[in-house]
This record gives structure tokens, sequence and C-alpha cells, in this order.
């Protein structure tokens, strides 16, 4: 007899291509600032991940893994660009296949975000490391610093061909790695979010100007993922919806760029919005699913599944929103961070869930 649990919308199974996802309660990529130089994940990488990957979670994001040394945001972000590192992520994605749940990663390249402090240490994100300390330059589409960051220089067009090439070469490491899905990362002020945003792109060549050359990168950036992985996985890209002030990116700008992303052959949109600048109106305000709407209309504007992160931490309404249609997953931060188990303690009826070693204490 089927177990009523998966009779609830949050918890039955989607397949995106050939790959399927056991439930709808997803991990979202959050930056553990571990690694060392070289970019690979370690002990605690496996351990944070892997019991994420016990509690049940149907998809894990790992954070923000950069494309590129110069694409970090700090010297101890994840790397994915090259052998020696997609070597030792199959020991995060051969414990998170073993329990159940897909791997995926999120790709990145920092842009004017780049070479800045750890979060806990000195002024942190809003801390610049210069070369001296172990920093680097930073470019982005114009030369306008975030908040109290170096001033990047601005990106010429061999620039913009390495992160194209970047993306693509760390697709392919992904799929060597075993990631079953990939991200893109368009969000939140990181590279791609800065030549999108007229906040921060000032250019007058091709890459500036309209909205249909602002995405060209971006959607450079898809087309090369999307051909570099393998054709039965999907590819998401993480969309910023708006950039909540004036003169920057609104819903409108969104929806035109989640199209084109559409006929690219994206498979998923995973929503979230603001932060290209150092603004506190530039943030999204605090409500309970302050994405969903904007979820909403970009599926209803592109036919793709879309999934949506911010201040979601009921698995109830996870399932609500799917039933409806609004949401195809939802994408879970802190509480994930909180309660690795999470996930699973919304199933009291399905003890089998739990592993073996565990269920004496249900």
């Amino acid at each position: 007899m089927t177990s009523p649990e998966f009779t609830r919308p949050e918890m039955s199974p989607l397949r995106l291509r050939e790959v399927t996802l056991p439930n709808r309660v997803w991990m979202s990529p959050m930056a553990q600032y571990a690694a060392g130089q070289d970019g690979k994940p370690n002990d605690w990488h496996l351990v944070h991940y892997g019991a994420r990957a016990v509690g049940a979670v149907g998809l894990i994001m790992v954070e923000a893994s950069a494309v590129g040394p110069l694409h970090r945001t700090t010297t101890a972000d994840l790397g994915i660009w090259n052998e020696d590192q997609a070597a030792v992520h199959r020991r995060l994605t051969s414990f998170i296949r073993e329990r159940g749940t897909v791997p995926g990663i999120q790709l990145q390249a920092a842009g004017r975000k780049g070479s800045h402090q750890l979060p806990w240490v000195g002024a942190g994100q809003n801390g610049s490391v210069r070369a001296a300390g172990g920093g680097w330059q930073t470019f982005g589409p114009s030369p306008i610093p975030f908040g109290d960051l170096a001033t990047p220089r601005e990106a010429d067009h061999a620039d913009i061909d390495e992160v194209v090439a970047a993306f693509a070469h760390a697709a392919r490491m992904a799929d060597l790695a075993g990631y079953q899905v990939v991200e893109i990362q368009a969000s939140h002020g990181y590279l791609l979010h800065q030549f999108l945003s007229p906040l921060s792109n000032r250019r007058t060549d091709e890459y500036g100007g309209s909205p249909q050359n602002r995405m060209r990168l971006a959607l450079q950036v898809a087309r090369a993922v999307r051909d570099a992985f393998p054709a039965d996985n999907p590819v998401s890209v993480r969309i910023t919806a708006t950039d909540w002030i004036e003169g920057g990116l609104t819903i409108d700008d969104s929806v035109l760029f989640a199209k084109e992303l559409a006929v690219v052959g994206i498979d998923l949109l995973d929503i979230t919005s603001g932060l290209v600048v150092r603004d506190q109106e530039a943030r999204p305000p605090i409500r309970a699913g302050v994405h969903v709407e904007f979820a909403a209309i970009l599926k209803n504007a592109t036919g793709l599944a879309v999934t949506a992160v911010g201040q979601i931490d009921d698995v109830s309404l996870i399932g609500e929103l799917v039933a409806n249609g609004q949401l195809d997953a939802a994408m879970m931060g802190r509480p994930l961070l909180r309660d690795p188990y999470f996930a699973l303690r919304q199933r009291p009826a399905d003890k089998e869930a739990w592993p073996d070693q565990y269920q004496r204490a249900l």
C-alpha cells in the first residue's frame, strides 16, 4: 500500500529531462567558505552535504563554485575548473546519490563582487582583499565598484570570451564530478547579473545599453553550458526577478530574459532577487515566499519548471504552491542550515525513509 506521505505534492517526484528528483524540497546553494586555496571540497563539505542527503531533500545544489581562480569571491571558495577538483567533488556526489538525492552544483563568476574577505573576518563581504593580501584585480561590465570593494576594470572582449569558455569547461568538469544538474548563477549581483542590470552595466558596445545587449553574455553562457553538459541532464539558471530599486531590472525585463533562456534549452528557473547594489532598499522585503509570485509569472510566460528561494520554511506551504501550480519545487536555505533533517522530519509516517542506523530513535 502506498504511504500517505507520498500523496503529498511536496513529496512527489519531478522529472527534468532524464533526471528524476525524488521530491520537491530542495537545498539552496549556500557558500561555506571552507575550501583551501586549491578550491577542493574537504571533510567539512562531505559532512555538511552528506547530512542533508541523509535528511532526504530531493536536490542538493552545492554552493556557488568558481569557474576559474579569478572568478572566486574569496580564497576559500569551492572551485570546479579542473579535473583534480572534479575528482574530489566525486566524494560528495557519490555519497549524495547513494542516499537517493540528486546532486547539483551552481557555477559562479563573481565579477566585481570578488576578492573580498570571509564573511566573519573584518568587514566581511564588504571588505576588499588587495593583491598584497592574496587578492586579485576584479573585472565587471563597467568600472563601478560594489559598495566598499575595489573598483573593477571594465571587461574587454577577451575577458568576455574567457568567461563563456570557463563556464562551458566548468560544466564539463561538473559532469566528470558526477553532478546530475548544473545551475548558472545569474543573480545576487554576481558577474552575469552585473551585465544584466543597468545599475552596474554602463557599456556602450554590444554588451550594454538595450536589454537585448545586456543579456547577451548571460545567453552566451547559457548556450555554452547547455551544449557542454549532457543532453539528458537539466540545466538551471538562478535568475533575478527584480533589483527592487529604481533604474534596475524589473519583472518585465526578467520575463524577456527568461523567454530567451527557454529558447536556449534551459530546463529550470531558480527565482530570487536583489543584491546588485549595496543599498538596504535594494534587498527583498521580509515576507514568506517573497519570490513565489514572480516565479508564477515566469512559469506562465515561459512554460519552464520553476523553483524559488527566500523565506520559505514551511513544507506544507511548498505542497500548497506545488499543488496550485505556482512552483514546481522550493529551494530551502536557512532552515536546512539549522536542521539537516528538516525535510525528513516532515514525513513522520514514513519510518523507512530514515537510515536503518537511526530508526531506533523513532
